[in-house]
């Protein structure tokens, strides 16, 4: 299992058919059925929306006040890095091996002190069906704007990593809730169903989530495996909307194997001081050597090192894109 999170830290498919040969026939000439009765579409009924606590309205006016104080100290870019933010090979190569190729928690992780493990390369080996699930308490035009954020998002992953994403309710294996306080309390047994082997540590506080733990994505395996089977992000609904599209962006990007952060990363949403809140350059480069194809599934970062500079000094240099 995997888990991660954000933790606020300042002074806080083809489908081929063919066919089979076949003789025209002329039917019998016969006299035409009536039509059948045309019945109208009963339309879905309308989703429930359900008072958030006062708790969660609290919530919601601290993270409006949190987002201003960055935003005034010119953190939460959303610029992707420029000439002020240069970055070398070697850094690129550093910055994946320690993001990579550790864990951000252990995975009976209470989340509530980061504490970075060995782990192997780990990644998704199989398409990613996901879907966008809301609690009782959100707004009905904040869902229409997060599952419209989720989707590009998810589009953009794609093109990146060449990892098919779907987004679908039908069997997903990665789900992105959008819960408020009131929904998020009451999810554990929902939780459990979801990761059968999830432990009572991370149960308890997914549940109990501490005001700085922001969001949390965690992730499963096959026993002995490294590729992904499973994963579940939330998002605090009560987030406004630059703090959800930053939860959006590194809770789904951890999901699909940078399960790590960085102090050194930079640009990089990998690094807890807030500067950037959206997926930056480094990071797509990031994503794209994690599905390299040189890099194997499972490789120990001894073995991944020395191939990981490789790729990021060929990354890097002139002419390449």
């Amino acid at each position: 299992m995997m888990i991660g999170g954000i933790t606020r830290r300042l002074a806080m498919l083809v489908l081929a058919t063919g066919v089979m040969g076949c003789q025209l026939m002329t039917p019998p000439v016969t006299s035409p059925l009536p039509p059948p009765p045309v019945t109208a579409p009963v339309p879905d009924p309308t989703p429930v929306v359900t008072p958030p606590s006062q708790a969660s309205k609290d919530l919601a006016v601290y993270y409006g006040r949190l987002q201003n104080d960055l935003l005034a100290q010119g953190l939460m870019r959303g610029d992707g890095g420029g000439p002020d933010t240069p970055f070398t090979d070697t850094q690129l190569a550093r910055n994946f091996v320690r993001i990579a190729l550790f864990n951000e928690y252990r995975d009976d992780s209470d989340f509530q002190t980061p504490q970075a493990t060995i782990s192997k390369l780990r990644r998704w080996t199989t398409p990613i069906r996901m879907s966008v699930e809301f609690g009782d308490t959100v707004p009905l035009a904040q869902r229409d704007t997060d599952l419209a954020s989720v989707s590009a998002y998810a589009a953009r992953l794609s093109r990146v990593t060449g990892v098919p994403i779907e987004i679908t309710d039908r069997n997903p294996n990665f789900r992105v809730l959008f819960l408020g306080e009131d929904d998020r309390r009451a999810y554990g047994p929902r939780l459990r169903a979801l990761i059968p082997n999830i432990s009572d540590a991370t149960v308890r506080t997914f549940v109990n989530l501490p005001r700085d733990q922001l969001c949390v994505v965690i992730g499963t395996f096959a026993p002995g495996r490294s590729n992904y089977t499973k994963a579940v992000a939330m998002i605090r609904a009560e987030h406004p909307s630059l703090m959800r599209s930053a939860c959006i962006h590194e809770e789904l990007a951890q999901g699909m194997g940078l399960a790590n952060d960085s102090p050194q990363a930079r640009p990089s949403i990998f690094n807890d001081d807030e500067e950037f809140a959206l997926l930056t350059a480094h990071d797509e480069l990031l994503l794209r050597m994690l599905y390299d194809p040189r890099l194997q599934t499972g490789m120990d970062p001894a073995t991944a090192a020395p191939l990981a500079r490789m790729i990021a000094r060929e990354y890097l240099s002139p002419g390449q894109s």
